[in-house]
């Protein structure tokens, strides 16, 4: 499975080798553990320049302040992270960890203009700036000529096309799909299973899933089945605060 990301192409490679790539001599990798493989790509860690970055899972509350860029032809019709074409007379932004597909207010707070783009790309990968505008957001907001600006960000959530505001593109509904909660792995059987059978007594379903890693079985316990991001979000919390510190959504595909 190919990640592409504006500046960089990852691929993903065996947990934690380093693939060095062209533009500007970055140094990138994908963090593809046992514990993160079966997270969808957007969900998964990533490091860029010896600095971790963990996307988050939801949007919700998210606010933020910093500085704004913007960036143009050198990208254009170039993918994005989440596979699309970058359009630089569109209203999309590159943010480090807001979730693919996730609208975004943005407020300059120099002029007091604002903006809605939907995140499509990760980035900037630059000290001090917190999201990457396309050109077109960029002159909307009056940063073109300055290069940067002092912003405000509020995330608003998914939208439809022709709901809330200007039709667009339907992004990618990540909170809809089938999700389950790994609450540990194990390298001896029966001691997934016991907990496997321990947790479908209290929460309906728990399954074991066999993996091979570096020679070696490995059995990890999956707990529910959830058909929204939020509702496994929240069964993490919970398993989290009940003893499984390490717990985690898996997608489903």
């Amino acid at each position: 499975m190919i990640i592409w990301l504006r500046r960089f192409n990852w691929l993903i490679v065996v947990s934690l080798v380093v693939v060095l790539v062209g533009c500007g001599g970055h140094t990138s990798r994908v963090i593809d553990t046992p514990e993160t493989r079966e997270l969808k790509g957007w969900q998964k860690p990533y490091e860029v320049d010896g600095r971790r970055y963990q996307p988050l899972r939801d949007h919700y509350g998210f606010q933020q302040r910093g500085i704004a860029s913007w960036y143009g032809k050198k990208f254009h019709g170039r993918k994005t992270s989440n596979g699309e074409i970058y359009d630089m007379y569109g209203k999309s932004a590159a943010h480090k960890t807001l979730p693919m597909g996730v609208h975004v207010r943005v407020t300059n707070l120099e002029n007091k203009r604002q903006i809605e783009v939907r995140i499509n790309d990760r980035g900037p990968f630059v000290a001090g700036r917190i999201i990457d505008l396309s050109f077109g957001a960029a002159k909307q907001l009056g940063i073109v000529d300055s290069g940067t600006a002092k912003v405000h960000l509020q995330a608003l959530g998914y939208r439809q096309a022709g709901k809330g505001g200007q039709p667009d593109n339907a992004p990618v509904n990540y909170d809809s799909g089938s999700f389950a909660v790994q609450i540990g792995a194990f390298s001896v059987a029966t001691n997934a299973y016991r907990l496997a059978t321990e947790m479908r007594g209290s929460y309906g379903k728990a399954e074991v899933s066999i993996a091979t890693t570096n020679g070696q079985q490995v059995y990890r316990v999956r707990v529910g089945d959830f058909d929204s991001l939020a509702l496994a979000e929240k069964a993490v919390l919970q398993f989290a605060s009940g003893g499984y510190p390490g717990s985690y959504v898996v997608a489903f595909d």
